[in-house]
């Protein structure tokens, strides 16, 4: 598994970036998160050791998760990922957007149904944005799909967007001022998705959270390890 951020920096853009934590660790550290530039790490997928070899392994890639994939501001620089991206056929690159309207504007000539080696990942938070970018994601062609349901905010139904997604991750809110999570939320996306079947996953609870008409604080640290300990991930092959 690596990380890797081409560039750094980015805008809010809708109601699930309230409390987004790449801006709230930006302030912390005096930067200015709407400033969108280049990172020393940008050709970090084709950089080479002395041996020849690559110096980033093969396998998972987790791209621009400082920032966004398709954000305005990289239009210029990302012909060169996508070529970066085709270099490596022994990576998977996964990215997370919220602007998935803007992703047959950028894209590459070559692109046709979907590059085999990359994972495309709709992000969504509420029913407004859900209906809005999974009507539009659906129609994309992209090999691999999954959708991310975080932090939700409400209840949402997406049964009818599932059609050719491989993966659903939900999770909560991570903030003294998070919008609560109820579990309730979480158990029902679990179950369109069992009827569906598609593959599940409860990525972590919310800082507040709501079970058994029941309100919980939880901190930060312990989030990921409550929703693993609830055990409700649904993997389609058992």
């Amino acid at each position: 598994m690596a990380m890797w951020n081409p560039w750094r920096g980015c805008r809010k853009c809708s109601e699930g970036c309230l409390y987004c934590y790449i801006h709230k660790g930006d302030v912390k550290r005096g930067i200015n998160t709407a400033e969108i530039v280049k990172t020393k790490d940008f050709t970090k997928p084709v950089e080479r050791k002395k041996n020849g070899e690559y110096k980033m392994k093969s396998g998972i890639v987790y791209l621009c998760f400082s920032t966004d994939f398709l954000i305005e501001e990289a239009d210029s620089w990302r012909s060169d990922c996508w070529q970066m991206i085709r270099q490596r056929q022994d990576c998977t690159f996964l990215f997370l957007t919220k602007r998935i309207d803007r992703f047959m504007d950028c894209i590459p000539d070559d692109w046709g149904s979907g590059y085999e080696n990359v994972v495309v990942c709709c992000t969504i938070e509420n029913q407004k944005n859900a209906d809005y970018r999974l009507s539009i994601f659906k129609e994309l062609p992209i090999k691999h799909k999954c959708i991310t349901a975080q932090p939700l905010i409400e209840a949402i139904r997406i049964e009818n967007y599932l059609d050719g997604i491989e993966l659903v991750v939900v999770g909560g809110e991570s903030d003294r001022n998070a919008r609560t999570l109820d579990y309730d939320w979480v158990l029902d996306i679990r179950e369109q998705c069992i009827r569906k079947k598609v593959n599940f996953e409860f990525r972590q609870c919310g800082t507040h959270f709501i079970k058994d008409g029941k309100n919980y604080t939880i901190r930060t640290r312990d989030l990921a390890g409550q929703a693993k300990l609830a055990n409700i991930d649904y993997n389609v092959n058992g």
